[in-house]
């Protein structure tokens, strides 16, 4: 297929309406996260499910979605740059020796159905589609919100397993795997609000060119929005952990995982590749002691396991 040239007007200037609520998630009866289906995006933001607005327990949101410098952030979502040659984070696409470049090779994801569904999560099933339709992966996604062991604080957890459905092998890539060194975002991807402030660190380091492309436990987000919050995400299973960070404090604030830091991801026709994770929100800045305990706790429970 020729792909056709975009220009940057094809970017919507105002934000689109997102679709239909798919769900929301309540933990100790307050809603602190919408789903939404993402189908009423325009295609060149890669439409696809996202959890907007997540907010803590005091109401404080903790995403934006199309926000004026990236209308393609789009809250806490699961996507990725490269999807055998389909871009399924929208916005333009890194290729190798020209940069970004607008093109019509944007994809989406479909919600197909449920597996699960309960006032505190969901397990869902999507299709992940390439620009002319065909089915390039399927997916399930496990959603759960949980109360933190930390007064003000909860925690969400997200586990991901995207299937190669076709009949040949499929690659997942990033623009790191297409040139663009150290920037291999894509997995879970979290945009956060416009906010003053703004602190990151991990228990390793402090700072985004510090933490930015390290394996550590988990990073941390501190700012103020309305009020002062913080999310901290880890990897809760080996292959998640050994996935390098991907931080943006300057540019805009953004947290994120990179699944392709370096080298694409291949599937073989009916392989299969997951992700899990787990996000404290919480008013005000926990300390990193506390931060690690709420990470490391079962959900809903206090202490360690």
């Amino acid at each position: 297929m020729a792909l056709k040239a975009l220009h940057q007007g094809h970017v919507p200037e105002e934000p689109s309406p997102a679709g239909a609520i798919l769900a929301t998630l309540t933990v100790a009866g307050t809603v602190v996260a919408t789903c939404w289906d993402g189908a009423g995006l325009p295609g060149v933001l890669a439409p696809r499910p996202f959890l907007h607005p997540v907010s803590t327990l005091a109401g404080t949101p903790v995403t934006d979605a199309q926000p004026e410098d990236h209308r393609w952030h789009l809250g806490v979502s699961v996507t990725l740059q490269d999807v055998g040659g389909a871009n399924v984070w929208g916005g333009r696409t890194y290729l190798r020796d020209q940069g970004y470049t607008w093109r019509a090779d944007h994809g989406r994801q479909v919600h197909t159905g449920w597996t699960a569904q309960a006032p505190d999560g969901f397990r869902e099933t999507l299709d992940w589609l390439g620009p002319d339709g065909p089915t390039l992966l399927t997916e399930e996604r496990t959603v759960k919100a949980a109360p933190a062991p930390l007064p003000g604080a909860w925690t969400l957890d997200l586990t991901t397993t995207l299937r190669n459905t076709t009949d040949a092998p499929v690659e997942l890539g990033s623009p790191a795997t297409n040139g663009r060194s150290g920037a291999g975002y894509g997995g879970l991807f979290w945009r956060f609000p416009p906010v003053t402030g703004a602190r990151v660190w991990s228990p390793d380091a402090e700072g985004e060119d510090a933490v930015h492309g390290t394996r550590t436990a988990w990073v941390a987000f501190a700012a103020t929005g309305p009020a002062p919050f913080t999310v901290a995400l880890a990897g809760t299973d080996e292959t998640t952990q050994g996935d390098p960070w991907f931080v943006r404090v300057d540019d805009y604030p953004g947290l994120g995982s990179q699944l392709a830091a370096e080298h694409p991801v291949r599937l073989a026709p009916g392989a299969a590749t997951t992700r899990s994770f787990r996000a404290l929100v919480a008013d005000g800045t926990p300390g990193s002691e506390a931060i690690g305990d709420a990470l490391t706790a079962a959900p809903g429970q206090g202490g360690r396991r």
